[in-house]
């Protein structure tokens, strides 16, 4: 009986500790991507590693998550981030699900990634994935002429390129009158120059050494298409440029700034644009809580979505 009860109370202190932990230490919890958040989003997708592009790369296909019964629902377009070099369509978390319930029909993408193809190919990849969006996603249930754009870190540079940049949507056959609205998450590339020369002072005045793979070769070691794959440089009035809803970590000063960087550029265009800093999280908590009821950025995603389609 002593023995039992030995065993006992050592199960019960190591509970308790992990109890311990995940109320002080949000370091402890499981990240973006972990079973946690892949055990809440159960929802399937009803089309799964459809091909965009014909012959298609194993990385040119799509996730789609719909309603049952779906018909000319608003369409959600996600892209993934991971540095433009990691993450897949999969890492979506709770946010199928989310929009799902909501009325939505929800597309997640895969594109190439670097360094086995370049920048601008990507670039392309997301297009020809969104062109596909445009010319079959009613027979899927979703509606071709409302369709959101949305993506975290690299997908938010993305995302904000798509929506600012006519030439690779009109090479796909997609309008800038298609897209409803554009959802940018917590990202550092809206303003490519700007964060290359941010990074490269901060490690420079402390003695530090250049990444051997940053920002600056990651987008090809030229200041001209640093400029060009920037969302701010291809900002200008009269271009059907869809709303903004720019979320970022509060905290965070190099997001925090290109979030402001682009929020005013758009402005000051006359598009219309929301900025939100959400407090109290972080660069992979901000994408992974997207989809929770209480989640402040979420209440706001959605408050800008019903805006969007009222119009």
């Amino acid at each position: 009986m002593s023995k039992f009860r030995n065993e006992f109370m050592k199960t019960r202190i190591a509970l308790l500790t992990l109890v311990a932990l995940l109320l002080v230490s949000p370091t402890v919890l499981p990240a973006a991507d972990a079973p946690l958040h892949s055990a809440l989003a159960l929802l399937k997708p009803v089309a799964a590693n459809v091909s965009y592009t014909d012959p298609a790369d194993p990385r040119q296909k799509l996730d789609i998550y719909a309603p049952e019964g779906a018909k000319n629902l608003p369409v959600v377009f996600w892209i993934h981030g991971g540095g433009w070099q990691a993450g897949d369509k999969t890492g979506v978390q709770l946010k199928p699900q989310a929009f799902v319930d909501k009325g939505f029909v929800f597309v997640s993408t895969d594109y190439r990634l670097l360094p086995s193809v370049d920048m601008v190919t990507i670039f392309h990849d997301v297009a020809k994935s969104l062109g596909w969006v445009h010319a079959n996603i009613a027979k899927h249930g979703g509606d071709a002429s409302r369709i959101f754009v949305m993506g975290h870190s690299a997908g938010a540079q993305l995302a904000a390129l798509m929506c600012t940049d006519d030439r690779y949507l009109k090479a796909e056959g997609v309008p800038f009158s298609a897209l409803k609205g554009c959802v940018p998450v917590d990202g550092d590339t809206y303003d490519v120059p700007a964060i290359i020369e941010t990074a490269e002072t901060r490690l420079r005045v402390h003695g530090l050494p250049m990444p051997k793979y940053g920002h600056r070769l990651k987008f090809g070691n030229d200041p001209a298409l640093h400029r060009d794959y920037s969302a701010v440089t291809h900002v200008a009035k009269g271009k059907g440029i869809p709303p903004f809803l720019i979320l970022h970590v509060a905290d965070h000063p190099d997001t925090t700034a290109q979030a402001q960087r682009l929020g005013n550029v758009l402005k000051n265009a006359g598009v219309p644009v929301k900025v939100f800093g959400a407090r109290e999280t972080n660069h992979i908590k901000l994408n992974a809580n997207l989809g929770l009821p209480d989640d402040p950025a979420t209440k706001v995603l959605f408050e800008f979505v019903g805006d969007c389609l009222k119009k």
